[in-house]
């Protein structure tokens, strides 16, 4: 593969989405992921359907 060519395709090549396109802050992801589980587990409680 010449330097071209690799440089061509390193623009093409398509994300996968793995873990090394996580950018961000991973711990508020985690926070706000369990609140979001805990309001639709008091949501579910509440409304009597467990």
């Amino acid at each position: 593969m010449t330097a071209a060519s690799a440089a061509l395709f390193s623009r093409l090549h398509t994300r996968t989405g793995g873990p090394d396109d996580l950018d961000g802050p991973k711990l508020l992801e985690h926070v706000l992921g369990w609140v979001l589980v805990l309001v639709v587990a008091m949501f579910v409680t509440g409304a009597g359907l467990l």
